[in-house]
């Protein structure tokens, strides 16, 4: 690995010039990483060499075992590590947070209809976090989505969903219909009692309102749980 600065290396083994010539789908993540950086550290002690950006991207990608570690790393983990500034650390999330929202797809009238097409919408935004998430989407009577809301963020084995905050916020839309989505930290999207729980009691709320409850759909690492696919909600709701 290479310790000096980079612009006194060869034009083209710099990062970013590898990448304008080469595209960037053929460079290493510490390379497409020392890009994002832009320069790298300097020194700490006298006599002690500084560090070139790529040389921080290496140490960066290894102390925090690899891309999705660095991704789920927090701003206060980051800004601990010696170098890394301010700016870096906004560059390093702002760059992980446009992969996401190119990643996004987009509900419509038809998708929407799908739990498949809801987990791949929302995986992107659930990736690195450490925590549950919970989102409700609101839809009209053509199950056209309206809007979406997050709901809260919970612990990293639980979120306390506020039943009043999705029914109100459903009302001041004028939803007819909402689906709750939420992520598993864990990367496995089975259900739990709580999750159980949860979705009886906004059924009920739901009866209440004449809001129907569409789906609950859970969404895990690579794989989805669909509350309406399985049975589940409707088991639930003839209790």
């Amino acid at each position: 690995m290479k310790s000096d600065r980079i612009k006194n290396w060869p034009k083209k083994e710099r990062p970013r010039e590898k990448l304008l010539a080469e595209g960037a789908q053929k460079q290493a993540d510490a390379n497409l990483l020392a890009v994002v950086l832009r320069v790298g550290r300097g020194t700490f002690k006298k006599g002690e060499p500084g560090q070139s950006a790529q040389a921080l991207a290496h140490a960066l990608l290894n102390d925090f075992s690899g891309l999705k570690g660095l991704d789920r790393a927090t701003t206060q983990e980051l800004l601990a590590v010696p170098g890394l500034s301010d700016a870096k650390v906004a560059q390093i999330k702002a760059a992980f947070e446009l992969g996401k929202r190119v990643c996004q797809r987009t509900l419509n009238a038809v998708s929407i209809q799908s739990s498949q097409a809801i987990a791949d919408h929302f995986r992107p935004r659930f990736t690195g976090k450490r925590q549950e998430i919970v989102i409700a989407v609101f839809l009209n009577g053509q199950n056209q989505r309206l809007g979406e809301k997050d709901i809260t963020e919970g612990t990293p084995t639980q979120a306390t969903v506020y039943v009043r905050r999705v029914i109100e916020e459903a009302l001041h839309l004028s939803a007819a219909a909402v689906v709750l989505v939420h992520n598993h930290p864990s990367g496995s999207p089975e259900p739990s009692a709580g999750d159980d729980d949860t979705t009886r009691d906004l059924l009920k709320a739901c009866k209440l309102v004449q809001l129907i409850l569409l789906d609950h759909v859970i969404v895990g690492e690579t794989e989805h749980y669909s509350y309406s696919d399985t049975g589940r909600l409707k088991a639930l709701d003839a209790e």
